[in-house]
């Protein structure tokens, strides 16, 4: 059974519900109650119409001019009954009517109106450093983080100025004052031309991920951070398939808990989840994979599942911030939409998560109810290699 939440007011420790890129631009968009303009100007497509109508060849009818909570569909109980503290997630999209198209192929937004979808799922906080939010320009940005605004959601790792990328989200919660940090990577996309200036809007670009890197964006925590504190590292990180995880990008991840305490590392860009490691009762999730997309229907990765998704609801101790436990909630997007997988693929992903977790020291078992927990195993993952 899933916990009672008359026991949300007596819980001992801080619970987080994160995922990884919402993506609910283009095809997601044309679904909802006020889309965009469908015109897109990709290689392949010209409409975003046409991902709805690929999905539907797929999946069977998608309905039109849906309410903000559909795309989020068996999402919204789990979030009830799990009864985070705090929901965060990386918002891999514009939010604005601009027609300032950047020139990089494959550009996503969603209508300011449809950005209701956002509030639907309380969401509290939205990472930005990523390689879509500026897909329609600066004047695309200054609408999006507007729009996050006037919803009283709080956004992170874009603005205004060099100033404003790089301050944290603070998010004051019942048992302990959270500060969120956002960077992007070009690893994943990220062009390094759209850092912010100290005149310019733009984004929290991360130029490298090495050690000395590291170093400076701890220096950067601790002189913000207060001693009774928590910090999250928000990262939008490296490719969009496979297991591989770079040792710069564990270097990396390490190098914040060891100089700045950080206590979540969440990584996100892969469109599927990969592995997962927990270094000095700290998480680090180096890729959260897809929460919500519109690639119904497009053929290619098909090996790697990325129509089941997660949610990570993360238990950290208020005081100090050490990982408590990490529930996993398997969904599969269908219909543009969250909805409940079969047990088969419930065990697909426990046991694909699995094997790449023990690489790291970590294993992942099957829970009641179909959720997934995450803990330290007995192996001893494998350690970097420093420079």
């Amino acid at each position: 059974m899933y916990e009672n939440q008359d026991l949300h007011a007596n819980r001992r420790w801080l619970r987080l519900f994160l995922c990884g890129d919402v993506m609910c631009g283009r095809g997601i968009d044309q679904v909802l109650a006020h889309p965009c303009s469908p015109e897109i100007h990709e290689d392949y497509m010209r409409s975003a119409e046409d991902y709805v109508v690929l999905a539907e060849q797929a999946n069977g009818p998608i309905p039109r001019r849906n309410g903000p909570s559909y795309i989020w569909g068996a999402a919204l109980k789990q979030l009830e009954r799990m009864q985070p503290d705090a929901r965060i997630v990386n918002l891999e999209t514009a939010v604005t009517r601009s027609n300032d198209r950047a020139p990089k192929g494959i550009n996503y937004r969603m209508s300011p109106e449809n950005a209701a979808c956002l509030a639907a799922a309380k969401i509290d906080c939205c990472a930005l450093a990523n390689n879509h939010v500026l897909d329609w320009g600066r004047a695309g940005l200054i609408e999006t983080l507007a729009t996050l605004k006037n919803l009283n959601i709080k956004a992170v790792g874009a603005g205004l100025d060099d100033a404003q990328v790089r301050a944290p989200a603070a998010l004051n919660l019942s048992k302990a004052r959270l500060l969120v940090f956002s960077f992007g990577s070009p690893s994943s996309g990220v062009p390094v031309e759209w850092a912010a200036t100290q005149n310019a809007p733009g984004v929290n670009v991360l130029p490298e991920l090495s050690e000395t890197s590291a170093l400076r964006v701890a220096g950067q925590i601790m002189a913000l951070k207060k001693p009774d504190e928590l910090a999250i590292v928000s990262i939008h990180w490296g490719s969009n398939w496979g297991y591989h995880v770079p040792d710069e990008q564990r270097v990396f991840a390490h190098t914040l808990v060891d100089k700045a305490g950080v206590s979540v590392i969440h990584g996100h860009s892969s469109h599927h989840p990969r592995p997962i490691e927990i270094y000095r009762d700290r998480l680090i999730l180096y890729g959260c994979g897809d929460f919500l997309n519109d690639y119904e229907g497009i053929r290619g990765y098909a090996r790697y599942r990325d129509d089941l998704v997660l949610m990570y609801f993360v238990d950290l101790a208020p005081t100090g911030g050490n990982l408590q436990a990490l529930k996993l909630v398997p969904l599969q997007i269908k219909n543009f939409r969250l909805s409940i997988p079969s047990q088969r693929d419930i065990d697909w992903i426990q046991v694909t998560l699995d094997r790449e977790c023990r690489r790291l020291g970590t294993t992942v078992t099957q829970r009641a109810e179909g959720q997934l927990e995450v803990t330290a195993g007995d192996a001893t993952a494998p350690r970097v290699h420093r420079s």
